[in-house]
């Protein structure tokens, strides 16, 4: 017997009431004041920005609105977002329709993403890339 479209919709629905619960959190409880966070390990032990460097101050922008502050502390957090979204559309209309989702990416992009990650990490902790640090 097939799942009622209830069902179906019912994971998607709560992974996104868990994002929306979060960015709530982040956009009350401002990560821009101290203490209210704790602080990245590899900033702390290294002194280097990890990739997900300012994705607090980037959800708590989003949060506001100000998409463009959210760009200044972590463009990639925000590129996250987006694309989030979309595969959550995606999945939503795919449960609706009784169809599974499966995400089978190739591993040329998984190596591809880690490569823009590191990427990513790599130019913002440099001198030229200081545009793309927190």
């Amino acid at each position: 017997m097939p799942a009622s479209p209830f069902r179906r919709l019912v994971t998607p629905v709560a992974v996104m009431a868990a994002v929306i619960g979060a960015f709530g959190y982040v956009g009350a409880v401002d990560p821009n004041q101290p203490g209210h966070y704790p602080v990245c390990p590899m900033l702390q032990v290294t002194g280097l920005f990890c990739p997900g460097c300012g994705g607090l101050r980037s959800a708590h922008a989003v949060a506001h609105g100000d998409i463009a502050a959210a760009f200044g502390s972590n463009a990639l957090a925000v590129v996250g977002y987006a694309i989030f979204a979309a595969v959550w559309v995606v999945w939503m209309v795919r449960a609706s329709r009784g169809m599974p989702v499966r995400i089978n990416l190739a591993p040329a992009y998984w190596w591809g993403i880690g490569a823009v990650l590191l990427i990513f990490t790599v130019v913002r902790n440099l001198p030229f890339g200081s545009v793309l640090a927190p």
